[in-house]
């Protein structure tokens, strides 16, 4: 099917998508973020505290050194599948392969990472992790640029992540409830798998004809990954505002277990990471979908982006100054609403910014790089704050300060209100 001279695959969509489209395709992003966040909210920490003795390592360090390059490889990853998937002539679409190629591998990687008897086997298999469910995650997202127009973009991007949490939430509560990390991980893999089965047995992709794939070269295909900021300054904007807070947030996430048994001294602090991340859910569940409802409907993201992140860093803050229980569950509950709000309208916003129809999953792949970098970055600046710094008190304001920083820097975008 063709659009103009333009085949459909490459037009800018106009027809609004169903909700059954929108639940599927939620659904698989969910699933995804199981199989991710199981391991790191739970899994991955248990790994490490059960594999640090004798390897000269402490529990912290190993867990950023597993972690911490894992994100290396999803920074590679996502470009290159989604580079991969905008160049795919396949009949089942551009999308449809990668999506179930992706999660397939990710789940045969989550049952060779449970049976890791070592650093280093514990970090190839998290690499495997990374890698295979990046390929799927890039199809995933750019199906929305793909099929959603730009006035409801903020609606189905506040349902992506409300499928996001729910995947969080649900992976901490696979890995928590399964009753061992060989259960937790197999777990998280059979949800990862099931997740996608709807969208991709119910919903035809768009097929990209054979004739408007682009000329295949090693120097071109490469070139194509760097996006200049003095050419596209919105896109690049936007990138930093993304990497910023993502960075801010992942400060947060990295030593969640052992900030509440070491400094709050909760008494079962895997149930306390799981009461978390649900408070978290709830207050991000109420706030995501319609923050990027009344963005859609104001047509302005710029303002929601400024607030959300501002919003977060006060959160915290508030973990850094106020080390309790009750001062880690408000925290968590501000930072929902924060995130909430962000999550959609900032997904939305990146949309709006992608300089290229033909390069869609490759453009947002660059984008999510903003996402996967903070976890590399994460463990290396948190690692010597928390030894030789400060502890957890500095290590949050300065996640706090990041935070700021990346609201700030959404005013610099002019293309979009």
């Amino acid at each position: 099917m063709t659009t103009g001279r333009l085949p459909a695959a490459l037009a800018e969509p106009a027809e609004p998508v169903g909700r059954g489209w929108t639940a599927a395709l939620s659904l698989a992003n969910g699933a995804i973020w199981v199989g991710w966040f199981g391991p790191l909210q739970i899994l991955l920490a248990s790994q490490a505290k059960d594999l640090a003795p004798g390897t000269g390592m402490s529990k912290e360090t190993l867990l950023a050194w597993v972690t911490g390059t894992g994100a290396v490889v999803s920074l590679l990853a996502n470009p290159l599948f989604g580079a991969l998937s905008d160049r795919t002539t396949a009949r089942a679409g551009r999308r449809t392969p990668w999506i179930v190629s992706g999660a397939a591998g990710g789940a045969l990687a989550l049952l060779l990472l449970a049976g890791a008897g070592g650093p280093w086997s514990m970090a190839l298999g998290w690499c495997l992790v990374q890698f295979t469910l990046n390929a799927a995650f890039a199809a995933v997202t750019a199906a929305v640029p793909d099929r959603v127009p730009r006035r409801q973009r903020g609606a189905v991007g506040g349902w992506l992540g409300a499928a996001q949490i729910l995947g969080v939430v649900g992976g901490t509560g696979l890995a928590t409830a399964a009753g061992g990390v060989r259960a937790g991980y197999a777990a998280c893999a059979a949800c990862t798998l099931a997740g996608v089965l709807p969208y991709v047995v119910r919903y035809r992709d768009l097929r990209l004809p054979r004739g408007n794939r682009p000329p295949w070269s090693w120097r071109g295909f490469l070139a194509s990954f760097w996006l200049s900021p003095r050419r596209h300054p919105d896109l690049g904007w936007a990138w930093l505002t993304r990497f910023l807070i993502n960075l801010s947030n992942s400060l947060v996430l990295l030593y969640l277990l052992y900030y509440l048994r070491d400094r709050v001294h909760y008494p079962d602090p895997g149930r306390g990471v799981l009461i978390l991340t649900a408070v978290n859910g709830v207050t991000l569940l109420a706030t995501v979908v319609i923050g990027g409802v009344w963005s859609d409907r104001l047509g302005r993201r710029k303002p929601f982006v400024v607030w959300s992140g501002a919003l977060m860093a006060l959160a915290t803050a508030a973990l850094s100054g106020w080390q309790t229980w009750p001062g880690a569950v408000v925290a968590a509950a501000v930072l929902g609403v924060g995130f909430g709000v962000f999550t959609s309208v900032d997904f939305a916003l990146m949309t709006d910014v992608l300089p290229h129809a033909l390069d869609r999953a490759k453009d947002l792949g660059v984008i999510n790089v903003a996402n996967a970098l903070p976890q590399a970055a994460a463990p290396a600046l948190a690692a010597p704050l928390v030894a030789y710094a400060g502890g957890y008190r500095v290590l949050y304001l300065v996640a706090a300060g990041i935070g700021v920083a990346g609201a700030v820097l959404v005013g610099r975008i002019r293309g979009v209100d």
